[in-house]
């Protein structure tokens, strides 16, 4: 009996290193050439990147991590999905590639995004995948079937930002079929490992610390500070940074959060380079069980207000089931937080646009 379970869990660690090794979708690694370019960095520690507090995120046992996986695998959640595919606002190559007018948003779900702004078309985040897992048999389906658009319709993408690593928000397959219409991309520091790894050309890739900026075609970019963690395996957990992102035209300034916990770093954000006419503000697959590194609805219209916001927008629901709250509760709560803290809120269907030049619309109550 011990020999047969010796084999066994020989058996299953062979068949996972050779997964990590050979199958593509886990990106690269950063070598230890790679990781004397951080040493400058206040975020590289040892090896690692870490949040200001760097208890954050709180190392898990292992008691706790089969806690976690027996809730999130057998506990039933009412309502955790919806029960029919979301409806999706369809929009076409056309209408993408001619448009003209002020600053607009396209939502994907989740926190995925398409930015139009001064003639340029900027990628957010862009999971456009079908599950946020290594292998689409290691996760659940989006709630949506569709896109608003697919992948391959798009027109000439100016730039790709990417807040981390993770897999609903780096996605490879989304990568892959992006590859060649992308100029750009701009990435926390250690990120761009993975998209070399998929065959992207490192000159078009810039990795960005905490507080950087840079400026693109008029546009400028700030990478910002996140509570966050990363690793898109058991072995490179935080070996490439997190971030949320300022993006500033002339007539627009937008404040996109990435993943983050709340704490200081919205105001400090806001006093640097508030007020912004639209946040995107993380608001989903909380618990109380990993409070410092995602928001609680609350939280996300406190940051709203924390960074300065003129109107926001609760992202990182509508798409997966992630957590163990119900698939509304997230746009439930803040929707009540945010009308107690006067802040205009905007929850747009998949794929409605958002003109920034018209907020608060859109506010129809679609879920």
């Amino acid at each position: 009996m011990l020999l047969s379970i010796a084999i066994l869990i020989v058996s299953l660690v062979l068949i996972y290193l050779a997964f990590v090794n050979f199958y593509p979708s886990f990106g690269g690694d950063v070598d230890q050439e790679r990781q004397a370019l951080y040493i400058s960095s206040q975020q590289f520690n040892n090896g690692k990147f870490i949040n200001t507090k760097e208890e954050i995120p709180e190392a898990a046992s292992f008691s706790k991590m089969v806690s976690i996986g027996r809730k999130f695998f057998f506990e039933e959640v009412e309502n955790g999905r919806p029960n029919k595919d979301l409806a999706v606002q369809k929009i076409d190559s056309t209408n993408i590639a001619s448009y003209q007018k002020g600053a607009r948003l396209i939502w994907f779900g989740h926190s995925a995004f398409l930015l139009q702004v001064d003639g340029k078309n900027i990628l957010i985040d862009p999971m456009l995948g079908t599950v946020p897992a290594p292998h689409q048999w290691m996760g659940a389906k989006r709630f949506n079937l569709n896109l608003p658009i697919d992948i391959e319709k798009l027109p000439k993408i100016d730039a790709v930002v990417i807040s981390h690593d993770h897999y609903d928000h780096l996605d490879y397959g989304s990568i892959k079929k992006l590859k060649d219409k992308v100029e750009a991309y701009f990435v926390p520091l250690g990120v761009g490992v993975h998209l070399e790894a998929w065959g992207v050309y490192p000159d078009i890739i810039k990795e960005m610390d905490w507080w950087e900026e840079t400026t693109f075609k008029d546009l400028q970019l700030a990478c910002t500070p996140a509570q966050h963690f990363s690793g898109r395996k058991f072995t490179n957990g935080q070996s490439t940074l997190w971030s949320s992102w300022v993006i500033k035209s002339d007539s627009t300034a937008l404040f996109f959060s990435g993943d983050s916990g709340y704490g200081p770093h919205f105001k400090q954000i806001g006093a640097q380079y508030g007020p912004f006419d639209f946040a995107m503000l993380e608001c989903g697959q909380y618990n109380k069980m990993w409070p410092d590194i995602h928001m609680f609805p609350e939280e996300t219209a406190q940051a709203g207000v924390d960074v300065g916001a003129q109107a926001i927008m609760p992202i990182h629901w509508g798409a997966f089931k992630l957590a163990l709250h119900s698939w509304t509760d997230p746009i439930e709560r803040v929707s009540k937080k945010a009308k107690e803290l006067q802040i205009p809120l905007v929850a747009p269907q998949i794929g409605e646009p958002i003109l920034i030049g018209e907020l608060p619309k859109p506010t129809t109550v679609w879920w």
